[in-house]
């Protein structure tokens, strides 16, 4: 069984960062997908895909991403039921990430605060209480 996905897209809106109750950093974010189109007079058709980052990938993502950026996402399709406020059974389909890439110029950055750095590949996936801090480079570190 192979269950994959990658995407290339900008973001909807910057990334949040948020703890779980167990103390896990997560970001769900949107990525906007052009759909291949064919002919002149054919209209662009656009995806809004769902993405959830975790741990490390959660804290990279909303330190060096902001809306409007290019990114590629590669992880696994997940479905997940839940009940919404209103007692409604809903489903709702994300990318939980693996990795994240950036793939614009540095230039194209609407956020000024944020810069272009190499994606930490993704760790495997474990359950754990805390991320440790000194895993990620200084900002003095890093090559631009």
């Amino acid at each position: 069984m192979l269950n994959s996905a990658i995407i290339m897209g900008r973001l909807t809106a910057d990334p949040e960062l948020r703890t779980t109750q167990s103390g896990l950093s997560v970001s769900t974010f949107t990525v906007a997908v052009e759909r291949n189109y064919s002919g002149k007079d054919s209209e662009r058709k656009t995806d809004f895909i769902r993405c959830v980052a975790w741990r490390q990938q959660a804290e990279f993502l909303t330190k060096y991403f902001g809306k409007g950026q290019m990114i590629a996402v590669q992880g696994t399709i997940q479905v997940r039921n839940y009940e919404d406020r209103n007692g409604i059974k809903r489903e709702q389909t994300e990318i939980i990430v693996d990795n994240i890439s950036f793939c614009g110029s540095k230039a194209e950055s609407d956020a000024p605060a944020r810069s272009s750095a190499p994606a930490q590949p993704a760790e495997p996936r474990i359950d754990v209480t805390a991320d440790d801090p000194a895993d990620y480079p200084d900002d003095d570190d890093l090559p631009f």
